[in-house]
């Protein structure tokens, strides 16, 4: 077939994809959507995660330094406003519904009471050039990325269930995205200059060995990354405004194209576990779009503890 303009080639393309995703249980799937209003958070917008009750927090709502809260319904407000000078990018949640936030400007990693609102600092280190994205595992241990982005260069560090620090590789390209696999034996970090996806096995002392290049791509950056519960990673693409899905084996699934171009991070949730909310730096707001497995955090919430 052939097409007079890039235009009539585009559109035969996204006629396509709608008529595929049809098909599918019936069920629209792999297209987003904004869910908030363009400009509703600032160009720090990152860190999204779902609580066990379907809301969805994400840093810098309205104004650096804030966490924002978006019910299942939509309503969004100021959940809860970091001490001063604190700024948060990633956010995890604990087994007991804690949220731990990551404080870059500050070098903490908050954890936040969600009943009583209380912030006390979790763990603190000043050989940190900025705690980035965190992930926690089953028994509340913590990954942390701390890339140095003025020297192409990066740490991993791991965090005790006291708050302990422990430096686990240093002298990485500009390691951002950090995950653990849903049975907790593997740790995935991104390098976002370099473009790399590295994989890691997790010793049962938190310790990492075994480093091997899960996948690399030519072009464009990386930012956030999260698994589903078949453990294929959901990698956020900045620049190029994707959403690419990679199995645990580092094979390319599929890309999800979003609205914005500058996707942070990602995040599991609705009632099933299968809506993906996605923030955009360069629009400012949260997008989202159904996919076929549920994520990885949003079972572990299900079981959580009260």
């Amino acid at each position: 077939m052939k097409f007079k303009t890039i235009s009539s080639f585009f559109l035969f393309c996204c006629l396509n994809q709608t008529s595929l995703a049809q098909k599918e249980n019936g069920r629209e799937l792999f297209f987003s959507k904004a869910i908030t209003p363009v400009n509703s958070f600032t160009e720090g917008i990152e860190g999204p995660a779902v609580d066990k009750e379907g809301n969805l927090y994400v840093v810098n709502f309205q104004r650096q330094g804030t966490i924002g809260k978006i019910t299942p319904g939509g309503e969004a407000t100021v959940f809860i406003e970091l001490p001063e000078g604190s700024i948060g990018n990633g956010i995890r949640f604990g087994s007991r519904g804690n949220m731990f936030v990551a404080d870059y400007t500050g070098h903490n990693i908050y954890k936040v009471d969600m009943i009583t609102k209380r912030i006390r600092i979790f763990a603190h280190e000043n050989k940190m050039v900025q705690p980035n994205d965190i992930a926690i595992t089953k028994r509340n241990t913590i990954f942390a990325s701390d890339p140095d982005w003025k020297n192409n260069k990066g740490s991993i560090w791991y965090i005790n269930k006291r708050g302990k620090t422990r430096l686990l590789e240093k002298n990485m390209g500009t390691t951002n995205g950090i995950e653990v696999s849903p049975d907790n034996k593997r740790l995935y970090v991104n390098e976002s200059a370099q473009r790399k996806i590295w994989v890691y096995d997790i010793s049962k002392k938190g310790r990492i060995r075994n480093k091997r290049l899960l996948t690399e791509f030519p072009d464009f950056g990386m930012d956030g990354m999260r698994c589903d519960q078949k453990g294929n990673l959901y990698i956020a693409r900045y620049d190029k405004g994707v959403v690419a899905i990679v199995s645990p084996e580092g094979k390319m699934i599929r890309e999800i194209f979003l609205i914005g171009k500058k996707p942070t991070n990602i995040a599991f949730g609705g009632n099933d576990g299968k809506t993906v909310y996605v923030t955009l730096q360069d629009n400012r707001n949260v997008e989202s779009f159904r996919t076929d497995i549920p994520g990885q955090e949003w079972i572990l919430r299900q079981t959580q503890r009260n």
